[in-house]
């Protein structure tokens, strides 16, 4: 976000998580606060704006440099944490409050690896073309198909293997593969948003890997994303199965 003080870090970072606390709860999916403490609010409102964040965060990406003038200041950098971060945060307590929230976590993990490892590999061995050069110069187009290929593949597995889905396979594909999506603009949002500041680490906890939220900006995107859809064809599957009956 740009915040140089130590003091000033905490607070946003403390800031932050009382917004998921509270927001979590009001959209029940957690119950830590006094009952009637906040008025309830959509589930799918809190991750779908952060599926519409990831939406215009593609136009900023896309129109790298220029955007900068719009997203450039520290006060919208630190808008841009929230909206990345709460929401994310938020579906994966969705997540493992599921009946198979384990199991699904592990399941969106996957994805963001499998996304990371086929674009390594097939990246390695046949990208020319770069696919965001001003934002990130070392992903290609061949890696960017090449992660959805392992994406689809592992989505594949997982349902012809696993009664993990408790969707038709087609729509479970469609949820994998949309979130394979957004995990690569979660990467490249926070590659953008360092090369603008000209910094190689986000933090200092990771120095010469990037920093923390090289390890988690492609699940700040594809939680949120997944979650939205999850929620959405579930929703859908539940109506259609209730028509059938009448």
């Amino acid at each position: 976000s740009g915040i140089s003080l130590s003091k000033q870090r905490y607070a946003y970072a403390a800031v932050q998580a009382v917004l998921m606390v509270v927001l979590a709860d009001a959209a029940g999916v957690t119950s830590f606060l006094p009952l009637g403490f906040m008025p309830e609010i959509a589930f799918r409102d809190v991750v779908g704006v952060g599926a519409l964040w990831w939406a215009m965060a593609l136009l900023w990406v896309m129109s790298y440099p220029g955007s900068s003038a719009i997203w450039g200041s520290r006060a919208v950098r630190m808008v841009m944490g929230f909206v990345v971060l709460v929401p994310s945060a938020i579906a994966l307590m969705f997540i493992l409050s599921d009946d198979a929230g384990q199991w699904l976590f592990l399941y969106v993990v996957g994805i963001v690896t499998a996304a990371d490892i086929g674009a390594y590999f097939s990246g390695k061995k046949f990208g020319k073309a770069k696919l965001a050069p001003k934002v990130s110069p070392g992903k290609s187009w061949a890696g960017f198909y090449g992660g959805l290929i392992t994406v689809a593949v592992y989505a594949t597995s997982v349902s012809w293997f696993t009664d993990l889905p408790s969707l038709p396979a087609i729509s479970w594909m469609i949820i994998t593969v949309v979130a394979a999506l957004a995990s690569v603009l979660g990467d490249l949002l926070e590659s953008m948003v360092k090369r603008h500041r000209g910094i190689k680490d986000s933090s200092q906890l990771l120095p010469g890997h990037g920093g923390v939220m090289d390890r988690i900006d492609s699940m700040t995107a594809a939680a949120p994303v997944f979650v939205l859809l999850l929620v959405l064809l579930r929703s859908q599957s539940l109506t259609d199965q209730l028509e059938n009956l009448m």
